[in-house]
């Protein structure tokens, strides 16, 4: 079986409801912003927060810690950001593109390097790669840890989008990657998708929700 049919079982396994029918509140709820050509919509679990917002240029993110944690303090981050009119360059691929972040842990921690590769997948009409990347130890940091990180990169229009779930933990020699618990991270942030801009549509977007 392929790396794109064993991620679209096992995301195909995955995919459940977004709220609990007998729980007292919502498991997640669906974000939707405009970023830069296209809205972007995903599931944030209802145990993170918004913390900060940028837009610099051709580039965005939006930064989701857990409650009660902060920007520069977390132990679990979720990231979303953009990189405008990237989608133009012929020589990018949602493959290099989330190979471009999991390069930079590698750089960050040579010595205690893991990474595994789901491989490609779609949401929607849109190509996307998803991968994880994970740091033993960061050797930058004040005290010792490790993070790892969930990075879905998805092909816009015109765009590049990334999705991306941090988690930062004790430090290790050689990190172990556990491919369930990262899957179950890619469900718990469907369904992901990408719409057109609606002139003098307002938030909460009505002709994104629920379009699939």
């Amino acid at each position: 079986m392929t790396r794109t049919a064993i991620l679209a079982a096992a995301l195909g396994a995955l995919i459940g409801p977004a709220a609990s029918a007998e729980g007292p509140a919502p498991v997640s709820f669906t974000v939707i912003s405009p970023i830069f050509g296209q809205l972007v919509a995903f599931s944030l679990p209802s145990a993170f927060v918004a913390v900060s917002e940028n837009s610099n240029g051709p580039n965005y993110f939006r930064e989701a810690v857990l409650k009660g944690e902060t920007a520069e303090r977390w132990t679990e981050m979720i990231t979303v950001t953009g990189a405008k009119g990237l989608a133009g360059n012929g020589r990018v691929s949602p493959e290099s593109f989330a190979g471009s972040i999991t390069d930079g842990f590698k750089s960050a921690c040579p010595d205690s390097f893991a990474a595994k590769e789901f491989g490609p997948t779609r949401f929607g009409d849109q190509e996307a790669f998803v991968a994880v990347a994970s740091c033993g130890r960061v050797e930058q940091a004040p005290v010792q840890r490790s993070e790892t990180a969930l990075v879905i990169a998805v092909k816009g229009s015109a765009d590049y989008y990334t999705f991306q779930w941090a988690e930062r933990g004790p430090a290790a020699s050689r990190p172990v990657i556990d491919e369930a618990k990262w899957l179950e991270r890619v469900r718990q942030l469907q369904p992901i998708r990408l719409c057109p801009i609606v002139p003098g549509e307002r938030a909460p977007y009505p002709s994104c929700i629920g379009n699939n």
